[in-house]
């Protein structure tokens, strides 16, 4: 009987395991722009649509922006490959979900956050708008 035991015991170790292994797998953390550079896994970076900045290939189906970190006002190149998220152009803050790369950061999932009617200018003030870079 104290071999059920030991058995019974071993196989909820593994799935514990197996369990915290794949958590932490698909965890998808939030950084700065800095460290979206420097990192080789799939990260989240938040911030504000440049204005002017986005570009939709109708053909590839790619859409290109630049996203500004509304504290540092550094600017990242985003490209997502997909449909463009309705009311794109009116989002007050997009994170985008991916990987960094040569070339800028490459999206494989787009959370957008539209302004609403009932918040007003203080979702504006909030979370930025559109930002405007001056260089």
């Amino acid at each position: 009987m104290k071999k059920a035991y030991w058995a019974g015991a071993a196989l909820i170790l593994a799935f514990l395991v197996l369990g915290l292994t794949t958590f932490s797998s698909t965890m998808t953390p939030y950084v700065t722009f800095a460290e979206a550079e420097k990192s080789v896994r799939v990260v989240q970076v938040m911030g504000g649509l440049e204005k002017g900045s986005s570009r939709y290939d109708t053909v590839s189906k790619t859409l290109h922006f630049n996203l500004v970190d509304l504290e540092t006002k550094k600017v990242l190149p985003v490209a997502y490959r997909d449909v463009k998220p309705a009311n794109f152009e009116e989002a007050v803050s997009i994170v985008a979900i991916g990987k960094y790369q040569k070339d800028g950061f490459h999206a494989e999932k787009l959370l957008v956050k539209c302004p609403s009617k009932y918040q007003g200018e203080e979702t504006e003030k909030h979370y930025g708008a559109k930002v405007s870079v001056k260089t």
